[in-house]
């Protein structure tokens, strides 16, 4: 049997060549709400506030499938009046909804409190409840986690449907419509003492200002791992930095833990293949940090899978190759998360993609024997402005 362990499905080996595999075509067929006769209002309604103004895909057999599982017909009921970018009261969607106040209290806490689908914040009496997309937000929000052992078989509905909608490419039309969200941090190997790296280039420097911290499982590895695909790298290190850190292991949703420990969890991810990332926006003193794969991280296989620009912030850094150094090993091509790197290990042929490039310093770290790569700083590189809002969130992750 192959073995899967550390193995990133994007990447093949044909003929000595090494590199990306051919890109996922989209196959997203949209639908209109007349080709559901059988579907409640509801469920209709629900999907279509779920759909490309909140981020999300068009309506189409996946994406009502999943809207089906996530909510009963009576949360859909409720949940129907709830429209993208609003924040109402438990009294608020009573009254639209025709039912008695108490009863859609609980219902909505449920889904926020339990369920994890929306999210709220305020005092009870004064709660309010609000959507949030399903990709960054639910699928992490449901999904995150200390360990496996607590999913449900709902669950485990939840990421196969969520993969099944995914796999149509939905997430290519929303690409380059919003600012990049996240950044990818150098693996502290390929960087160290560079004469050009910047204080957040570095992982330790990057959560130095905040005195919480708290680690769950990757909600990405963890969908794969249900379907069928885990590549066998270590789940236990998408983490949360500051009061969400802190609010996440009150709830029993995450583990705290130490600075030093955090970083020692990063090391190992690192070194098993695994590439971190932070947050472009500081949310009420918090970020989130995971590490991610290009074989399981939603966010990467933007790149690794359908062959588009990511929703990833441009890397300060890039490989560059000293060709009277290289023995073709294939070794960096291998070690790409991105599939930026195809090697001909027979013809001698080395050829690099930057448009996939997130400059991690994987492939650098690969080549330690021959020494053929390093990383040299992007000319006119423009550091990402880190925006801080003070809106509270419960996002715990985001895809990775």
């Amino acid at each position: 049997m192959e073995n899967k362990k550390n193995k990133n499905r994007m990447i093949q080996v044909q003929n000595g060549i090494i590199g990306p595999r051919q890109p996922r075509p989209v196959t997203i067929r949209i639908k209109s709400p007349g080709d559901y006769p059988g579907v409640s209002p509801a469920y209709l309604e629900v999907a279509q506030h779920y759909g490309p103004t909140l981020g999300g895909p068009p309506l189409c057999d996946e994406h009502m499938a999943l809207v089906q599982h996530m909510f009963t017909e009576e949360e859909a009921d409720v949940v129907r009046h709830l429209k993208p970018q609003e924040a109402k009261t438990a009294e608020e969607m009573a009254e639209a909804a025709h039912r008695p106040v108490e009863e859609v209290r609980t219902l909505l806490d449920n889904l926020a409190q339990e369920k994890r689908i929306i999210i709220s914040f305020g005092p009870r009496e004064a709660r309010r409840y609000s959507l949030i997309p399903i990709l960054p937000g639910a699928f992490e929000t449901i999904l995150v986690r200390t360990s496996m052992d607590s999913l449900t078989a709902w669950h485990r509905r939840f990421a196969e449907l969520f993969e099944d909608l995914y796999e149509t490419g939905f997430v290519v039309d929303h690409v380059g419509r919003r600012p990049p969200g996240i950044r990818y941090l150098p693996v502290g190997q390929s960087i160290e003492a560079h004469p050009m790296a910047l204080p957040f280039d570095y992982f330790a420097e990057v959560i130095g200002p905040y005195d919480d911290f708290a680690v769950g499982l990757c909600q990405c590895r963890m969908a794969e791992e249900l379907v069928g695909r885990g590549c066998g790298r270590p789940m236990d290190n998408c983490s949360a930095l500051g009061p969400l850190a802190a609010r996440e292991v009150k709830n029993g949703r995450m583990r705290g833990v130490e600075r030093s420990e955090l970083l020692e969890i990063k090391a190992e991810a690192e070194a098993s293949g695994l590439v971190t990332w932070t947050m472009n926006v500081e949310i009420a003193g918090s970020n989130t940090a995971c590490s991610c794969c290009g074989c399981c991280c939603h966010m990467m296989r933007t790149i690794s899978e359908f062959n588009m620009p990511g929703m990833i912030a441009p890397p300060h850094f890039m490989p560059e190759c000293d060709a009277d150094k290289c023995s073709y090993c294939g070794k960096c091509a291998q070690a790409c998360t991105m599939g930026a790197v195809t090697v001909d290990t027979k013809a001698k042929t080395r050829t690099f993609h930057p448009e996939r490039c997130v400059g991690c310093g994987l492939c650098v770290v690969a080549c330690s024997k021959d020494q053929a790569l390093s990383l040299k700083p992007v000319p006119g590189y423009q550091p990402p402005e880190i925006k801080k809002s003070q809106r509270r969130s419960v996002l715990s992750g985001l895809s990775g």
